[in-house]
């Protein structure tokens, strides 16, 4: 009688396991985050209107070391070359990527991507 018990919890347990297995799995596939795009702009120069100036995306590369003064704009709607309505703190579990294509950040949780080309 104790070993049939005992052989109930293994298989118990076990099935436990795979179910909890499947459940990560299943979650982790899932592409649950949100589509940002991003343009380097020039933080040093806000225009009146509360827009900033777009600039070569090289001037916000990682890799190559950006300048102080320039900096990634999330979210923002773009009009020829300014941008505005988005903001400067990048934002967590997004996919992230610039007009030009590059990916800044891949999306899920905590998620980073190089920012370059």
């Amino acid at each position: 009688m104790a070993e049939t018990r005992k052989s109930t919890k293994a298989i118990t347990l076990t099935a436990l396991g795979v179910v909890s297995l499947l459940v990560v799995g299943y979650c982790s596939s899932q592409n649950d985050y949100e589509e940002v795009g991003a343009d380097c702009v020039d933080l040093d120069t806000r225009l009146p209107d509360g827009s900033y100036l777009v600039v070569d995306d090289d001037y916000c590369d990682e890799a190559r070391g950006s300048h102080h003064a320039y900096g990634w704009y999330y979210g923002g709607v773009r009009t020829g070359a300014r941008v505005l309505k988005g903001s400067t703190v990048r934002p967590a579990e997004a996919r992230i990527t610039s007009r030009n294509g590059h990916v800044i950040q891949k999306g899920g949780f905590g998620g980073r991507g190089g920012g370059g080309s």
